[in-house]
């Protein structure tokens, strides 16, 4: 049956290849891992830890892996041997890669003892709950990859980590709405079922927003880097007070490493950027990443973004009333415990460049810039609808 289009079902692939485009202050580089510059080898904790990463080759887990064995730490994941990362291939070597399967495969977990697991691919309440009851005698602590999708709906601002969470299904929701729903409930429920195998003072909790960066899957993020690198008339949608949030998946695969080492147990929103930002605030920044002249259009009437099936454009999302806060979600506590976030330009920058470089196949480029139904594809004629509109 198709998935309805909703928050967590993004638009996915478009028209246009990918221009070789000037970027301010680079030039097309490798995606390794910016270790950042205040990490000196004094501030390296001595304590070396040996990680399990739950997943660890599609999109978070690559960044994990650059950073911890960045900072001496020995990593092992555990995945179905399916998935080959399209960032830092070449450091795999460095870890050990054991096979199974969380439906019905834990064997090779078993009588095996590390310092943290980090659960990147809990996307089943019995999955944590069998990893988490199989390892909490063996493993120090416990860090779960959850979701600001647990607050949904999302129907304040300001949304912190003491929020009371939805961990039943309700009644009488739409198509759309029940979608939304059952990836929080599932990841609420999750997040429970890790506290009650380790415990609150060993159990970690992680919940992201958007993330964003190389190597990302899901193509939701990737118009902005292309668009924004040809330039000209750039169809940019939602209100002017429309607020956006996201975080770079290296900030938040960094940050674990730190919270793991630090032994921060507690619950975290891994959201940026660091203060509110609005859609044309955002894209104003990023397009200081290349050096192109771009010119704005702002299209702010929700109706017409509906007609035209525009309803999100990672970051930004059209703030319906469930969707009010999902782009107003507190980061206060997740900055005092040590996250950091780069600047937005350096995002763009190395997103772009991980797309256009060999990292991926040009059949893999195509599956987006192909692809008729995507904004990237749609743009011109939705512009000259909006402009034949507003005259």
């Amino acid at each position: 049956m198709k998935k309805p289009v909703t928050r967590r079902s993004f638009i996915k692939n478009s028209a246009l290849a990918s221009l070789a485009i000037p970027i301010i202050s680079s030039s097309l580089f490798s995606c390794k891992s910016e270790a950042k510059k205040e990490d000196t080898d004094s501030e390296i904790t001595s304590k070396k830890l040996s990680i399990l990463i739950l997943g660890g080759t599609s999109f978070l887990g690559p960044h994990q892996v650059a950073y911890a064995l960045s900072r001496g730490h020995s990593v092992s994941t555990f995945t179905r041997g399916k998935t080959k990362p399209s960032v830092h291939a070449e450091l795999f070597d460095q870890v050990e890669q054991l096979i199974g399967d969380r439906e019905d495969n834990l064997k090779a977990l078993e009588n095996r003892k590390w310092d943290v697991v980090i659960d990147n691919s809990g996307r089943n309440v019995e999955w944590t709950k069998a990893t988490a009851n199989l390892l909490k005698d063996n493993v120090g602590m416990y860090m779960y990859t959850s979701s600001t999708g647990v607050y949904y709906p999302y129907l304040t601002d300001n949304i912190s980590e003491d929020i009371k969470l939805v961990i039943e299904m309700p009644e009488g929701l739409t198509e759309n709405e029940k979608y939304e729903q059952e990836y929080g409930v599932m990841k609420a429920n999750s997040e429970l079922a890790a506290i009650n195998a380790f415990g609150k003072a060993r159990t970690i909790i992680v919940r992201p927003t958007y993330m964003i960066g190389p190597a990302d899957k899901t193509d939701r993020f990737i118009y902005w880097p292309i668009r924004l690198a040809q330039g000209g008339e750039i169809l940019v949608p939602g209100k002017k007070e429309d607020p956006v949030q996201y975080a770079d998946v290296r900030d938040i695969a960094e940050w674990f490493i730190r919270l793991a080492e630090n032994k921060q147990h507690g619950t975290y929103n891994g959201v940026g950027p660091k203060t509110a930002q609005t859609m044309q605030q955002f894209v104003k920044e990023a397009a200081k990443t290349f050096d192109v002249k771009s010119t704005f259009i702002m299209v702010d009437d929700y109706d017409f973004l509906i007609e035209n099936k525009i309803y999100y454009s990672v970051p930004w999302i059209m703030g319906d009333e469930k969707n009010y806060g999902s782009a107003r979600i507190s980061n206060s506590k997740s900055i005092e415990a040590g996250l950091t976030l780069r600047p937005l330009t350096h995002t763009v920058k190395d997103t772009y460049a991980w797309w256009t470089s060999e990292a991926l196949t040009e059949e893999r480029r195509q599956k987006f810039e192909g692809n008729p139904n995507t904004l990237l594809s749609k743009e011109k004629i939705i512009l000259e609808n909006w402009k034949a509109k507003t005259s």
